[in-house]
């Protein structure tokens, strides 16, 4: 492995240990009822994972690179299946020396509310103007949140590490939830810059199934406590 990739940092922000309600009652019937969830302190990706991260990724290792790719370095991956993003985790794991993973949804719905309950996005309660977009912007470049992260509800979905199952609220532990056991959708979270309305609210959810490659689905890496 080249020396100097290690260098090239993932960089991610601490979210603290904390209650929070998730889930909305007036959007779909999936992100119902409404409850309260407790979640460990784990890090986050400020950003969305982008193609320089990627690119050494794929220097290092040999993984093929994705079918579809956007030019600027700092747009973020796309087109990478949910094996290919935690194949990603993987090689950041030996990298760091400790465990990088996906987020549960759990962890992306309370990352993206910033310590706020109740809001519908992560800045506030109004939708932005539509902007066209002919693929995804560069990350890091609007306003963080509270956290300090970019681009959550907005740019490309992300791939979650949870199994997908539509009626999971009505009986998920109120400590840490990773999903079902099972199943034959991944989750995800946020919006798509394809999308004729491209910015998710924080409770929205979707899924789609794990090998699938879509030119506005990317990820954002996780890392258990500090």
């Amino acid at each position: 492995m080249d020396r100097e990739e290690p260098a090239d940092e993932v960089k991610t922000a601490l979210i603290p240990a904390q209650s929070f309600l998730m889930g909305s009652d007036d959007g779909r019937n999936d992100e119902r009822p409404v409850h309260r969830v407790w979640i460990d302190a784990f890090a986050i990706g400020v950003t969305q994972v982008t193609n320089r991260e990627y690119a050494a990724f794929v220097r290092a290792t040999g993984h093929p690179l994705p079918p579809v790719s956007f030019p600027d370095p700092e747009q973020p991956v796309v087109a990478v299946s949910w094996f290919d993003a935690v194949a990603f985790c993987d090689w950041r794991s030996v990298i760091e020396g400790r465990r990088v993973r996906l987020l549960s949804e759990a962890e992306w719905e309370c990352a993206a509310r910033g310590g706020v309950e109740g809001m519908r996005y992560p800045w506030g309660d109004e939708m932005p103007p539509r902007g066209d977009a002919d693929g995804p912007h560069p990350v890091g470049q609007g306003k963080a949140n509270a956290y300090g992260l970019y681009d959550l509800c907005e740019n490309v979905h992300e791939w979650c590490g949870d199994w997908y199952a539509a009626d999971f609220y009505r009986h998920s532990p109120e400590r840490n939830p990773r999903g079902p056991a099972s199943g034959t959708r991944r989750a995800s979270r946020g919006g798509s810059w394809r999308h004729q309305i491209n910015v998710s609210r924080c409770a929205a959810r979707s899924s789609i199934p794990p090998e699938f490659q879509y030119a506005d689905y990317g990820f954002r890496i996780a890392c258990d406590g500090p």
